[in-house]
């Protein structure tokens, strides 16, 4: 019995670091039948993720998708919450068979290989938050989360996206993403890929951020230049 127990535990260890082992961020780069070549990146926070390919050289916005994901031995299930080349997928789980050596991670069966870029470190921000309110003349205005309505923001170590979608309408509203640092009080955002602007590409963003009571204050100018100062709570559902 207690070596029954002993190969149980390590079991549950071994599918807990797998599981955990998938944080961060990943990239592939790919070249189409017309020759283009393409960069994927991917995003897995704790239990949200998103994959977004666009042109390696330009930075033009090709696609995205992602939702929740979860991992079960080498099964991994991911269920669509916005994917803006087939938006009738949103709602439904799709489970495929993964191999990850920590360096490189494959969809078995499928032509999917991608590097790892980090392992959700250093940045201050890993993580999947929703926007949960904005600072107005002093006052915190809150924002309902619950509702399928969302804008989120998925951070690895060195890596950011955010998503605006509906998950009820299955509309996708726009997203933009790149790299990122934390610095003594200072988010920057580095742009890669813009859908709704590819002239924002390769424009740097500052902003001051701090985390008060768990939730992150993010202030300063917008791509468009206003003034923001927006409120992001980690996704807990």
């Amino acid at each position: 019995m207690k070596h029954i127990f002993i190969l149980l535990v390590c079991t549950l260890l071994s599918v807990a670091v797998k599981a955990q082992s998938f944080i961060g961020a990943w990239e592939m780069y790919h070249t189409t039948p017309l020759g283009e070549k393409l960069k994927s990146v991917v995003i897995f926070a704790d239990g949200y993720q998103v994959i977004t390919t666009y042109e390696a050289e330009t930075g033009k916005f090709m696609g995205t998708n992602g939702g929740t994901w979860k991992l079960e031995g080498d099964t991994m299930t991911e269920k669509v919450e916005f994917d803006t080349d087939n938006p009738e997928r949103v709602g439904s789980e799709v489970s495929f068979k993964v191999t990850n050596d920590g360096k490189v991670f494959s969809i078995v069966g499928q032509d999917v290989e991608m590097k790892r870029i980090d392992d959700g470190t250093p940045g201050a921000l890993q993580g999947a938050w929703l926007m949960s309110g904005r600072m107005r003349d002093g006052q915190e205005e809150t924002r309902d989360t619950s509702g399928p309505r969302k804008t989120m923001k998925i951070l690895s170590g060195t890596r950011f996206q955010w998503i605006a979608y509906n998950t009820e309408t299955k509309q996708f509203s726009g997203t933009g993403g790149g790299t990122y640092t934390t610095i003594d009080g200072k988010y920057t955002e580095n742009i890669e890929f813009f859908s709704r602007d590819n002239s924002r590409v390769g424009a740097s963003l500052p902003f001051d951020y701090e985390l008060v009571n768990g939730k992150w204050h993010h202030k300063g100018l917008s791509s468009a230049g206003a003034p923001i100062h927006e409120i992001w709570s980690i996704r807990e559902e």
